[in-house]
């Protein structure tokens, strides 16, 4: 597996998959708790996929959730990977691992909040 897809491709493609989580779930609540349910009607007639998110988001949730296992776990296996010896590859290998960092706790925080609105709020306040 290269160097790019672990450290680099997996973890924006986690963080993509958590804010369609966000999107089904989490913006929706926002919304109306706030007031505002005539933006959220504008927002699904002019994005009608939101509707096909919120339907389906056991399966949302379940691909997020697995993407950012296997991310997580390629974080782990590699946590002492080496880096190259050459001093710009070097350089370029620990910048591409803080800001791989950074994308998968990122997309866990919005994984979780997602995970909030969709799953915990309605139990807890309905």
């Amino acid at each position: 597996m290269s160097e790019r897809l672990k450290h680099g491709a997996m973890p924006a493609l986690s963080l993509f998959t958590s804010v369609g989580t966000l999107l089904c779930c989490a913006l929706p609540a926002l919304l109306v708790s706030i007031g505002a349910g005539a933006a959220l009607a504008g927002l699904v007639s002019t994005i009608p996929q939101l509707v096909w998110l919120s339907r389906y988001k056991l399966w949302v949730f379940a691909i997020a959730g697995g993407l950012l296992l296997i991310t997580g776990i390629w974080r782990y296996v590699n946590r002492n990977a080496l880096c190259p010896a050459d001093p710009e590859l070097g350089k370029a290998c620990m910048r591409l691992r803080k800001v791989s960092s950074w994308l998968f706790y990122g997309a866990v925080a919005i994984y979780l909040t997602g995970v909030f609105f969709a799953f915990v709020a309605p139990a807890v306040f309905a």
